[in-house]
């Protein structure tokens, strides 16, 4: 189960699966796995996401992540 709070843009309760499977929607593709993170590459992105397949991501990694995408929130929570 997903639980988004939008008050203040902080996003909760989102596993490493979710996360990967929202960020291909936004084109990224897994390209292998290092131990428990995923890897994800996007043509045109100097960056590679790694993402750990944990139950609850936290905040901090998740805002990171989706930084490193060129993202903001709000594009990532319409993909999820």
């Amino acid at each position: 189960m997903v639980v988004l709070a939008f008050g203040q843009g902080k996003l909760a309760n989102i596993s490493g699966k979710e996360a990967a499977k929202a960020f291909g929607r936004a084109g990224w593709q897994v390209t292998g796995q290092v131990g428990s993170h995923l890897v994800m590459t996007k043509e045109g992105q100097r960056a590679n996401l790694s993402i750990p397949q944990h139950k609850e991501l936290s905040v901090g990694t998740l805002r990171a992540l989706i930084r490193a995408a060129g993202m903001t929130v709000e594009d990532f929570i319409e993909l999820l």
